[in-house]
């Protein structure tokens, strides 16, 4: 029998990479889309015809539990949230709703119309912000350090509460920093690949930065969806941590990409003040060994060829 799959997000990064995996596995995909005048497709349009798309809204609990209904899925991966860290200070009610009380929204429509099927949460290491201890795990107490961080922390106890609440089979995947070529350019990696292939074509003079020595562990997004789906798979629920155990400076970030296309990136960037964050989270370095112990997960992407091939990706695009 065809397994269904509802994926909220499913227009981002991650929920195009996760249903590429999905429909590779044969299942019925079903992507919860939000009404839009101009329909965000890039990441999708190779597969948009292959997916089903049902209107609706994290805020809004009728179009959920409408969603669930019509999908009747065996598997919920809740994907979508106010998920860029910097815009949390800007609008920090709207990130707490849909990023945190969105989270019980697609819970309980799933709990009052179909509580067997299996749910998953996209957790975030932002939540351990200003970190008590390095490496994090699974069970390292959270601090987080933006409005983001916290409303996904609300998200992930509000999963852990259902799944021993209501018996459900929820669980949620802590990952730390994924990449790709479908990363949205408000984001420092793709700001940074892009402005390498522009600068490099000669469409753009410099690149302002913040804080070049914060440290991230940055893996790519198409190895972390398939931590998602196996996570799914088990026979019981559980949270995992999902990273690459190593970590890199904003400044090797800007030097790989700014190197692959041959030129000294101290010549192009520049520190401005107002990309600092308020409150910088220095460290984050994640322990991924439960998931590979107990899902098999492994990593397939390096963070140098992860940033080339962001930065050829860019290029090709400019190019075209």
């Amino acid at each position: 029998m065809t397994k269904k799959a509802l994926v909220t997000g499913i227009t981002g990064q991650d929920g195009s990479y996760l249903a590429e995996l999905l429909l590779s596995k044969g299942y019925k995909v079903f992507g919860l889309r939000r009404r839009t005048s101009v329909p965000i497709m890039e990441n999708i349009e190779h597969i948009k015809n292959e997916i089903e798309f049902i209107e609706g809204d994290l805020l809004d609990q009728g179009s959920l539990i409408n969603a669930v209904k019509v999908s009747n899925p065996d598997e919920v991966y809740n994907l979508a949230a106010q998920s860029f860290v910097g815009t949390s200070w800007g609008q920090p009610v709207l990130t707490g709703q849909s990023t945190g009380i969105g989270v019980t929204n697609i819970l309980e429509a799933v709990r009052l119309t179909k509580p067997e099927a299996r749910f998953y949460q996209a957790s975030s290491s932002e939540m351990f912000g200003k970190v008590v201890e390095t490496p994090q795990k699974e069970t390292t107490p959270f601090y987080p350090r933006s409005p983001y961080g916290v409303a996904k922390v609300y998200g992930h106890w509000i999963t852990v509460n259902y799944r021993e609440s209501f018996d459900m089979y929820a669980c949620s995947g802590i990952l730390f920093n994924h990449e790709s070529p479908r990363r949205g350019v408000e984001f420092v990696t793709r700001k940074v690949t892009d402005a390498a292939a522009r600068i490099k074509l000669g469409l753009q003079k410099e690149l302002r930065m913040g804080n070049l020595d914060a440290k991230r562990d940055w893996g790519f997004a198409g190895d972390y969806v398939k931590a998602m789906w196996l996570m799914l798979q088990q026979e019981t629920p559980d949270d995992y941590v999902i990273s690459t155990g190593e970590t890199h400076t904003v400044e090797e970030l800007v030097e790989i990409a700014f190197g692959h296309v041959g030129l000294n990136w101290r010549d192009y960037v520049v520190i401005d003040p107002k990309f600092v964050r308020p409150a910088e989270v220095d460290l984050l370095l994640g322990d991924c060994t439960k998931a590979k112990e107990k899902l098999g997960w492994k990593l397939e992407v390096g963070f140098e060829q992860l940033v080339t091939m962001m930065v050829e990706s860019d290029l090709k695009k400019l190019q075209n």
